[in-house]
């Protein structure tokens, strides 16, 4: 009883440190600043983030959260305009929307789309900070069990997760990438001994690889790099109509809602997965449900319904597991977790301990961005249908110069401009050849984590790994490795042979032609 007393005391202590006129405007604006970044193709949640992590440096902390949180609520359901719109998804988490939003645009009822999508996003999102708030407290206490050994398994866990679900049927470039990262993690001085590694000699690079100007390289540059190379020509014609859904579409959407709503949280929850995989992972278990399956991509309510509300619930559930064990559970995410470091926040098993009250300040915030997401989101669904004719060739040279000072604000080195400028070259290289982005990053993020870990538990046990095998943690940990491993190579084997069939299928129809 007195525990739940205490939560009450610490949710009201919250609940009134954010609960301010300063607070509020901040939440509003940013969410509107989301939306609008959401909504013009090539300006993802993650690279809004990257760019605005320096601004909040001098911020007071509780406005820097109602800064952050808000653009990366508002951006998520942001992406839902142009995909239904003009069938360009503004975010790829609104990929999975375009498939049927696009459809009911063309059918003129491109307006109820976009309502349906915002309330279908709302709900996603409610659902979301519930859990948030009922399921971390719990993970703080096994977090508390973590010994070094567990935290080493658990990165090499989220790599191997996150590689599985970022590239469909070939895991193993989602595992190389993801590993790329924890090798980008090396560079410099090392966590224990300060002996320089990868350094070749450099002082510059003894200081290690700044995790903000590679994560702008990675998503901001070489975003800029893919739209200056391909012209899109958009147009949007015609009014879009009604925006607020009617009853009978709200009675459709609702079950489809609720399950797909736990599906976001329980796939945020993946280090690294993110609002995209959400958005498909639930899309496909919706029309596998649905009594109207063959209605999924031609235009069906429900399926736009489960898009939306998956990759808004992913937010909540991103700051699971970012909470409790300093592990983003999506890319955006990880640039949260980048800011509120620099406030010196340090999330982790002993937060509710260094900061008590700190994951109900996150939780109101997001509510409160929530709700402004909801009314603003109607509001300016007809004036953004403007706001998409923006040219994307115009708009990126544009954002170049932001990148510049974001990568140079936080160490205020030149050195960092090249590290972003190289990172987006590699980024790019990647993109092309099929490779995801979000294992990368956790890499980033992970590698010294893993590094230090994996040293400590060996200097622990002296260079014994049999402590490990006492540990029903770890050995839990160790068997889903092993399983992720396993099927990761058979997919990846049954797709190579996919391939090669289909190339010889092509090879003897080339054939035919020519005999």
């Amino acid at each position: 009883m007195e525990a739940i007393f205490r939560e009450i005391a610490l949710f009201g202590g919250a609940f009134m440190s954010v609960f301010t006129l300063t607070e509020l405007m901040v939440v509003m604006m940013a969410t509107i600043l989301g939306i609008i970044v959401g909504a013009i193709p090539g300006l993802t949640a993650t690279m809004a983030l990257a760019l605005l992590i320096n601004l909040t440096y001098g911020m007071n902390l509780n406005i820097a959260l109602a800064f952050l949180l808000g653009v990366y609520v508002g951006a998520v359901m942001g992406g839902c305009y142009s995909a239904i719109m003009v069938n360009i998804p503004g975010t790829p988490s609104a990929a999975a929307t375009a498939l049927d939003g696009f459809v009911l645009a063309k059918r003129g009822e491109g307006g109820l789309a976009i309502g349906t999508g915002i309330v279908a996003s709302f709900f996603g999102m409610l659902m979301s900070i519930l859990l948030l708030i009922f399921l971390t407290p719990f993970l703080y206490k096994i977090a508390l069990k973590f010994g070094q050994w567990e935290y080493f398994l658990l990165s090499v866990f989220g790599i191997m997760i996150c590689g599985n679900l970022s590239t469909g049927k070939d895991p193993i470039k989602g595992w190389v990438v993801g590993f790329l990262g924890f090798f980008t993690a090396m560079i410099g001085l090392d966590k224990i001994y300060a002996y320089p590694r990868f350094t070749f000699g450099s002082l510059e690079l003894m200081g290690g690889i700044a995790l903000i100007p590679a994560l702008i390289g990675v998503f901001g540059i070489s975003e800029i790099l893919f739209v200056l190379q391909e012209k899109i020509p958009y147009k949007i014609e015609g009014n879009i109509g009604r925006v607020l859904p009617t009853k009978k579409i709200m009675k459709s959407i609702l079950p489809a809602a609720i399950r797909s709503g736990i599906i976001g949280v329980g796939i945020g929850a993946v280090p690294g997965a993110g609002e995209d995989i959400g958005a498909w992972v639930s899309y496909d278990i919706g029309k596998r449900r649905s009594k109207h399956p063959e209605l999924f991509g031609k235009g069906s309510y429900e399926g736009l319904a489960c898009a939306e509300t998956a990759n808004n619930a992913v937010v909540g559930g991103a700051m699971i597991p970012l909470l409790t064990l300093a592990i983003p559970g999506s890319p955006p995410a990880a640039m949260f977790l980048a800011a509120i470091w620099l406030h010196g926040i340090k999330p982790g098993p002993m937060l509710p301990v260094e900061q008590p009250g700190f994951l109900y300040r996150v939780a109101i915030l997001l509510f409160f961005a929530t709700v402004f997401m909801l009314v603003w989101g109607l509001i300016m669904a007809k004036p953004m249908a403007k706001i998409l004719k923006v040219k994307r060739e115009i708009l990126m040279p544009i954002i170049v110069p932001l990148t510049v000072i974001g990568a140079f604000a936080g160490g205020v080195r030149g050195f960092d401009i090249g590290v972003m400028f190289v990172f987006g070259l590699i980024g790019y290289v990647l993109r092309k050849l099929d490779y995801p982005m979000a294992p990368l990053v956790l890499g980033i993020i992970l590698g010294p984590m893993a590094d230090v870990s994996f040293r400590q538990a060996l200097m622990q046990g002296q260079g014994n790994l049999i402590p490990l095998l006492g540990r029903p943690v770890g050995i839990v940990l160790m068997f889903a490795i092993a399983f992720i491993v396993v099927t990761g190579i058979k997919r990846a084997m049954d797709y190579s042979k996919e391939q090669r069939e289909l190339i010889l299928a092509q090879q003897n129809s080339e054939q035919s032609n020519g005999n």
